[in-house]
Protein backbone atom coordinates (compact mmCIF):
# COMPACT_ATOMS: atom_id res chain seq x y z
CA UNK A 1 0.00 0.00 0.00
CA UNK A 2 1.43 3.38 -1.02
CA UNK A 3 1.56 6.26 1.44
CA UNK A 4 -1.05 8.21 -0.51
CA UNK A 5 -3.46 5.27 -0.15
CA UNK A 6 -2.94 4.86 3.59
CA UNK A 7 -4.96 6.67 6.21
CA UNK A 8 -3.47 9.43 8.29
CA UNK A 9 -3.74 8.91 12.04
CA UNK A 10 -2.17 12.14 13.29
CA UNK A 11 1.22 13.52 14.19
CA UNK A 12 3.20 12.17 17.13
CA UNK A 13 4.54 15.72 17.51
CA UNK A 14 2.99 18.29 15.14
CA UNK A 15 5.75 20.81 15.90
CA UNK A 16 8.34 18.32 14.64
CA UNK A 17 6.58 15.89 12.28
CA UNK A 18 8.39 12.98 10.71
CA UNK A 19 8.62 13.03 6.88
CA UNK A 20 6.31 10.02 6.55
CA UNK A 21 3.72 11.70 8.79
CA UNK A 22 3.83 14.89 6.72
CA UNK A 23 3.49 12.92 3.51
CA UNK A 24 0.53 10.89 4.82
CA UNK A 25 -1.15 14.11 6.05
CA UNK A 26 -0.64 15.82 2.68
CA UNK A 27 -2.82 13.22 0.98
CA UNK A 28 -5.48 13.54 3.72
CA UNK A 29 -5.24 17.20 4.83
CA UNK A 30 -8.87 17.29 5.86
CA UNK A 31 -7.98 14.92 8.73
CA UNK A 32 -6.16 17.73 10.55
CA UNK A 33 -7.01 21.15 9.08
CA UNK A 34 -4.26 23.74 8.85
CA UNK A 35 -6.04 26.01 11.31
CA UNK A 36 -5.76 23.22 13.90
CA UNK A 37 -1.96 23.10 13.54
CA UNK A 38 0.38 24.98 15.91
CA UNK A 39 0.88 28.69 15.17
CA UNK A 40 3.38 29.31 12.35
CA UNK A 41 3.41 25.60 11.50
CA UNK A 42 4.48 26.45 7.97
CA UNK A 43 7.58 28.20 9.33
CA UNK A 44 8.32 25.37 11.75
CA UNK A 45 8.37 22.64 9.12
CA UNK A 46 10.08 24.51 6.26
CA UNK A 47 13.61 23.44 7.13
CA UNK A 48 16.22 21.03 5.84
CA UNK A 49 14.75 17.90 7.47
CA UNK A 50 11.38 18.10 5.70
CA UNK A 51 12.49 19.94 2.55
CA UNK A 52 12.86 16.74 0.47
CA UNK A 53 9.32 15.67 1.42
CA UNK A 54 7.89 19.16 0.89
CA UNK A 55 9.56 19.39 -2.52
CA UNK A 56 8.15 16.04 -3.64
CA UNK A 57 4.68 17.06 -2.45
CA UNK A 58 5.00 20.41 -4.24
CA UNK A 59 5.93 18.59 -7.44
CA UNK A 60 2.99 16.15 -7.21
CA UNK A 61 0.03 17.48 -9.20
CA UNK A 62 -2.24 14.97 -7.45
CA UNK A 63 -1.36 16.00 -3.89
CA UNK A 64 -4.31 17.70 -2.14
CA UNK A 65 -1.91 19.77 0.00
CA UNK A 66 0.30 20.74 -2.94
CA UNK A 67 -0.22 24.50 -2.59
CA UNK A 68 0.72 24.30 1.08
CA UNK A 69 3.90 22.39 0.16
CA UNK A 70 4.70 25.01 -2.50
CA UNK A 71 4.20 27.73 0.10
CA UNK A 72 6.66 25.93 2.41
CA UNK A 73 9.17 25.70 -0.44
CA UNK A 74 8.93 29.48 -0.91
CA UNK A 75 9.75 29.84 2.80
CA UNK A 76 12.62 27.36 2.44
CA UNK A 77 13.97 29.30 -0.55
CA UNK A 78 13.76 32.66 1.20
CA UNK A 79 15.70 31.23 4.13
CA UNK A 80 18.21 29.65 1.76
CA UNK A 81 19.27 32.89 0.11
CA UNK A 82 19.99 34.76 3.32
CA UNK A 83 23.58 35.90 3.65
CA UNK A 84 24.11 33.69 6.70
CA UNK A 85 22.44 30.59 5.19
CA UNK A 86 24.67 27.54 5.30
CA UNK A 87 26.46 26.50 2.14
CA UNK A 88 24.69 23.14 2.45
CA UNK A 89 21.28 24.88 2.41
CA UNK A 90 22.30 26.92 -0.63
CA UNK A 91 23.46 23.78 -2.48
CA UNK A 92 20.24 21.93 -1.65
CA UNK A 93 18.13 24.86 -2.79
CA UNK A 94 20.03 25.04 -6.05
CA UNK A 95 19.40 21.31 -6.66
CA UNK A 96 15.67 21.73 -6.00
CA UNK A 97 15.56 24.70 -8.37
CA UNK A 98 17.36 22.74 -11.09
CA UNK A 99 15.02 19.78 -10.70
CA UNK A 100 11.94 22.02 -10.82
CA UNK A 101 13.31 23.62 -14.00
CA UNK A 102 13.92 20.21 -15.57
CA UNK A 103 10.72 18.35 -14.73
CA UNK A 104 8.37 20.73 -12.92
CA UNK A 105 5.06 21.94 -14.26
CA UNK A 106 4.12 25.63 -14.51
CA UNK A 107 3.71 26.36 -10.77
CA UNK A 108 7.07 24.77 -9.98
CA UNK A 109 8.69 26.40 -12.99
CA UNK A 110 7.50 29.75 -11.63
CA UNK A 111 8.87 28.82 -8.19
CA UNK A 112 12.25 27.95 -9.73
CA UNK A 113 12.33 31.18 -11.73
CA UNK A 114 11.47 33.24 -8.65
CA UNK A 115 14.16 31.46 -6.65
CA UNK A 116 16.72 32.33 -9.33
CA UNK A 117 15.60 35.96 -9.19
CA UNK A 118 15.94 36.00 -5.40
CA UNK A 119 19.36 34.32 -5.57
CA UNK A 120 20.63 36.99 -7.93
CA UNK A 121 18.68 39.87 -6.32
CA UNK A 122 18.11 39.29 -2.59
CA UNK A 123 16.51 42.74 -2.41
CA UNK A 124 13.58 41.21 -4.35
CA UNK A 125 12.52 39.56 -1.09
CA UNK A 126 9.06 40.59 0.06
CA UNK A 127 7.77 39.06 3.30
CA UNK A 128 4.18 38.92 2.09
CA UNK A 129 5.15 37.11 -1.10
CA UNK A 130 7.75 34.67 0.21
CA UNK A 131 6.69 33.97 3.81
CA UNK A 132 2.97 34.74 3.91
CA UNK A 133 2.08 32.88 0.71
CA UNK A 134 1.58 35.73 -1.74
CA UNK A 135 3.46 34.02 -4.56
CA UNK A 136 1.34 30.89 -4.16
CA UNK A 137 -1.99 32.73 -3.88
CA UNK A 138 -1.10 35.03 -6.78
CA UNK A 139 1.43 33.12 -8.94
CA UNK A 140 3.66 35.32 -11.04
CA UNK A 141 7.20 35.44 -12.30
CA UNK A 142 9.29 38.07 -10.59
CA UNK A 143 11.23 40.22 -13.00
CA UNK A 144 15.00 40.12 -13.01
CA UNK A 145 15.04 43.92 -12.91
CA UNK A 146 12.25 44.64 -10.47
CA UNK A 147 9.34 43.93 -12.81
CA UNK A 148 6.67 41.30 -12.21
CA UNK A 149 5.22 39.32 -15.07
CA UNK A 150 2.02 37.30 -15.20
CA UNK A 151 1.94 33.74 -13.93
CA UNK A 152 0.73 32.27 -17.20
CA UNK A 153 2.64 30.86 -20.11
CA UNK A 154 5.99 32.15 -21.23
CA UNK A 155 5.97 34.86 -23.84
CA UNK A 156 3.23 36.96 -22.31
Amino acid sequence: MAVRESAFYGFANPVDPRPEELQAWAYHPESVPLDAMPPDWDLLISGDVLAPTLFELAMDRQCPARRFAQHCMYIYAADGVRQNASSQRKRRLKKYVERAEEVGDEPMSIWAHNCRVLMSRPEAFDYGDWIEGGLVRHPRRLGMFGRTTGGGTLGR
